[in-house]
């Protein structure tokens, strides 16, 4: 005759203490019993572990016991919670639902912007499965340094399939810009997990300028370039036409001028930590850029990057002729350069990502598994899927799931 069976959830809150799960877990181990599912959280040094566990009937009444025993001499909440079969198989049944992460992402992290994001994800007839804090604690003062220097992320992971998907992405969109806040919405596969090539835009994401508007300022046509550039950025002109416009008026600047720049460039916030990190988890990183390889190899040797494209300017005898060397690298290209670099480091598309900020980034920020639009335009904004316009570079990593735990680490 086969056996009856009981699964019992078993929920334990209060201080966290080392060898609270084992004492428990040791008590289930001892009657045999099978855990079905396990999760365990640590939220200010408040434990909170939830055991679902199958055991015969006629051992339940003794493992209850020694588990109410054990938890009032850890000075630990126990409570217990019995589970249909019928429950559980449908809870079992879930597993091949679509999953996704969300990640909230900011200065701050405020209730309004919890609330308003996990009310379009029920909306959407989705579940939270967890939530995790991947950056460290906040701190209580509201100081300009502070807040300046300060970073929130919360990674949600839930499941189901949304009722819309486009429509919840543009809701997200709207409330960030409402709330000012980041958000990505990717959903949770092997290729999420395995992300191995990175291309980056250079001017206006790695550095905080638009070198070409340097050098024309030197060259003393600073305001004819800088209205060329804003109009290329913002998609009102063709990227090609525009870098032939511009690179004609540097004529005759001398090349030591652009040694000078190269060596006082405005790195972004976070750029140093970002990389550090990307080459310690074994990234390739890349630059793709509408800017030029002078300045691109300068960023290469600082930071130890791997691939760098972008256009020549052509220099004779110490003096610039107002003419380039090769190809243009405009939007097209770099969304070319994007697959074959993945080609050459034999990943899959879906596990590349790309950086950038202007209407010519977007061809890679659309091909990339994962596209990013940096502090960008508007016009780019809406077009990208994920978004970081309220911390520096680094915030990439957290769209990466990485920690800050591993990062200072």
């Amino acid at each position: 005759m086969e056996k009856a069976v009981e699964l019992i959830l078993v929920n334990i809150s209060g201080t966290d203490r080392p060898g609270v799960t084992s004492a428990l877990t040791e008590i289930l181990a001892k009657y045999e019993a099978l855990i079905l599912d396990i999760g365990q959280a640590d939220i200010h040094h408040t434990l909170s572990l939830g055991i679902l566990f199958k055991t015969d009937s006629s051992k339940s009444g003794d493992i209850l016991k020694e588990l109410l025993f054990k938890a009032s001499e850890l000075n630990v909440a126990i409570r217990f919670s019995p589970v249909s079969v019928e429950n559980y198989e449908t809870w079992v049944g879930l597993q091949g639902k679509n999953r996704y992460v969300i990640t909230v992402l900011g200065r701050r992290i405020t209730a309004r912007q919890i609330a308003s994001v996990t009310q379009v994800i029920v909306e959407q007839g989705l579940n939270i499965d967890g939530i995790q804090r991947l950056t460290g604690r906040m701190p209580l003062a509201d100081t300009v340094e502070n807040i300046s220097k300060s970073k929130g992320c919360i990674e949600f992971s839930v499941r189901g399939t949304p009722k819309n998907y486009a429509l919840m992405q543009s809701q997200f969109m709207e409330l960030a810009n409402e709330l000012e806040f980041d958000i990505s919405l990717q959903q949770d596969t092997l290729y999420r997990r395995c992300r191995r090539l990175i291309c980056f835009d250079m001017d206006s994401t790695l550095i905080e300028t638009e070198v070409i508007d340097e050098l024309a300022d030197r060259a003393g046509v600073g305001a004819e370039v800088r209205d060329i550039t804003a109009r290329a950025m913002r998609g009102e002109i063709d990227f090609k036409e525009s870098f032939r416009e511009r690179v004609a008026l540097l004529k005759g600047l001398d090349e030591s001028v652009m040694r000078d720049i190269a060596e006082h460039l405005p790195i972004t916030e976070g750029v140093e930590r970002l990389m550090t990190v990307l080459k310690r988890a074994g990234y390739k990183i890349a630059i793709l850029s509408g800017g030029f390889t002078y300045f691109g190899n300068y960023l290469k040797n600082k930071f130890g990057i791997d691939y760098v494209y972008a256009n020549e300017l052509e220099i004779v005898d110490g003096k610039l002729t107002g003419n380039y060397v090769g190809e243009i690298v405009d939007g097209q290209r770099k969304a070319e350069l994007l697959r074959l670099l993945a080609q050459v480091e034999r990943v899959d598309i879906a596990q590349t990502i790309a950086v950038g900020d202007g209407a010519n980034d977007l061809p890679m920020l659309t091909v990339a598994g994962l596209g990013i639009a940096f502090h960008a335009k508007p016009k780019v904004k809406e077009s990208a899927r994920q978004s970081i316009s309220t911390i520096g570079l680094d915030g990439v990593l957290y769209f990466l799931g990485f920690k800050d735990s591993f990062i200072e680490s």
